[in-house]
């Protein structure tokens, strides 16, 4: 009996796929190690993709997914070994919105330009908890100055600051909750 090239990695949920030998969808839900393993000799070539049960890694990839991909994500998820939630949300702001290649993606790339990362019930929420959140850290004396400011003289417009250029984000929800990263320009 061989051992799974996936069973020391991290489950990334199942696949769906397509098959073009026979021109049809596969008819079941794949494993990430079916993935990796499918012989496009054998079984056909195919093309895959997340089955959208963990939106997570869903988001990691736009479409098309290869065993070379998820045994990458996996790999690199071990190698980061914290909070799978805000690392594969790190890994999918580093595709996304730095335009990294999971293929060669680092943590060194991970750990140069983080994003913060902001948690609310609804976007509003994630983006008014991130506006004050990214004021009182990048400019702590003007947020002081604001949150003392009992006259209200001081204006602070939180939802077009979270939209200035100072700013790459990128919305997603995870389960009920809407999550907003942000990184500086």
């Amino acid at each position: 009996m061989t051992q799974s090239i996936t069973a020391t990695l991290p489950d990334l949920g199942t696949f769906e796929g397509f098959n073009f030998r026979d021109q049809c969808a596969i008819e079941r839900t794949l494993t990430a190690d079916e993935v990796v393993n499918w012989d496009h000799d054998a079984d056909g070539e195919a093309e895959f993709w997340p089955s959208g049960e963990d939106p997570l890694v869903k988001g990691v990839f736009d479409g098309n997914v290869t065993g070379s991909d998820l045994i990458a994500l996996g790999e690199l998820l071990i190698a980061l070994d914290g909070d799978r939630t805000e690392d594969l949300l790190r890994i999918q702001f580093a595709i996304r919105m730095q335009g990294c290649e999971l293929s060669s993606l680092t943590i060194q790339e991970l750990d140069d330009r983080p994003p913060m990362i902001f948690y609310g019930d609804t976007m509003t929420d994630a983006r008014k908890e991130a506006a004050f959140g990214l004021f009182e850290t990048f400019w702590p004396d003007l947020f002081k100055a604001w949150n003392e400011d009992s006259a209200g003289v001081l204006d602070f417009d939180w939802y077009a600051f979270v939209d200035s250029p100072l700013w790459s984000t990128h919305e997603v929800r995870v389960g009920n909750k809407a999550v907003l990263m942000v990184a500086s320009n």
